[in-house]
């Protein structure tokens, strides 16, 4: 009998050893530092991470700082103390991390700027992230399609708004929706009714949606009392909902006031479930699951000294270098496509109803 014991735990040990990932003992572990739970995006960024890194090997460190600068500091350097061989970091404000990236260089800790580029420091590796610039350029490309504002003469009324001053994501969006609007705006076809343009009228601390809300509320009090507004442009879902909660608050979506045509980013569930009943026209889809793979390979290629896979490296510079990078392509979603996210595993149809 003793002998059959031990021979089935053997059995047992053995499968164990078998289906362990190979190197799971020796990879080190990965410090992830995400910015905020308040986006359902940056949960299922974490999720996807700690997911990837663990079935190469890894022994993850997942934190999220809710949107608190010193409290993302102190977790990166606790971090750094607890022996993390990568940091893989999406930054709350891009331009705070100088002296505890230091630390990290110091450790000759490797940095991959995740999503959100880190300015003003030589120590960042990498960055992977999707092409923000074309992000903006499909926002805005999906206003003039619904506008019609390609073919039609106009005016058509339109507002901007933009994401967090302190995220550098926020001027290549804002830029590649202006390389579309611009043109439009300068041959008079489509009117900014508020005047309010450029980074510095029309971002948005934080990303967040009261604060774009309340904005919208003062727009349209200001200067929609005789004139529609057609569309707006807002760089994140987020913010949309804040938007479309304006709108509807005085009106539109009601009577002879349709629903100005509003963009966003991220697909997050409640703008798809506002884009399938006809409010938000449109979203940007970003699969994090594949922005986790190739972090990770990034990862894999820093703790093993060779260079990773990047096809960018020219477009990032922080101030202190031109940091390689890696872009994926984003897709443009709206009623006509919704089902991409549930035909590509990304949601369940049921979590969209």
């Amino acid at each position: 009998m003793n002998i059959l014991k031990l021979l089935t735990a053997a059995t047992v040990l053995a499968g164990f050893a078998f289906t362990a990932p190979a190197g799971a003992a020796d990879k080190g572990l990965v410090g992830v530092a995400m910015p905020t739970k308040s986006s359902a995006r940056w949960i299922a960024d974490g999720d996807n991470m700690v997911k990837v890194l663990k079935e190469r090997g890894y022994d993850v460190d997942l934190q999220y700082a809710e949107d608190d600068v010193p409290n993302q500091l102190s977790q990166i350097e606790n971090m750094i103390t607890k022996g993390a061989k990568v940091l893989v970091v999406a930054s709350i404000d891009g331009t705070t991390l100088s002296d505890v990236l230091q630390q990290a260089a110091d450790q000759k800790i490797k940095v991959i700027a995740y999503d959100r580029l880190i300015r003003d420091t030589p120590n960042v590796s990498y960055y992977a992230t999707f092409d923000n610039f074309q992000v903006g350029v499909l926002q805005a490309t999906s206003l003039v399609k619904a506008l019609k504002a390609d073919t039609e003469k106009g005016p058509f009324y339109i507002e901007l708004f933009g994401g967090s001053p302190d995220d550098n994501n926020a001027y290549f969006f804002y830029n590649g929706a202006m390389s579309v609007l611009q043109p439009l705006i300068d041959k008079g076809v489509l009117k900014v009714g508020s005047g309010q343009t450029g980074m510095d009228q029309v971002a948005t601390l934080r990303w967040d949606p009261a604060t774009a809300q309340s904005r919208m509320d003062a727009i349209l009090s200001s200067t929609y009392s005789d004139k529609k507004l057609s569309a707006v442009l807002s760089p994140y879902d987020g913010i949309s909902i804040g938007i479309l909660s304006s709108v509807k608050g005085v009106g539109y979506g009601s009577g002879d006031m349709p629903m100005p045509f509003v963009s966003g980013q991220d697909a997050e569930v409640p703008s798809v479930k506002s884009i399938i009943a006809g409010e938000q026209y449109s979203t940007i889809f970003k699969d994090t699951r594949d922005l986790a793979k190739v972090t990770v390979d990034m990862v894999d290629a820093a703790m093993n000294g060779k260079e990773p896979v990047v096809n960018d490296t020219k477009t990032y510079d922080n101030g202190k270098k031109v940091v390689p990078a890696f872009l994926l392509k984003p897709v443009v979603i709206d009623k006509t496509n919704w089902k991409l996210l549930v035909d590509s595993g990304y949601y369940k149809e049921s979590q969209l109803k």
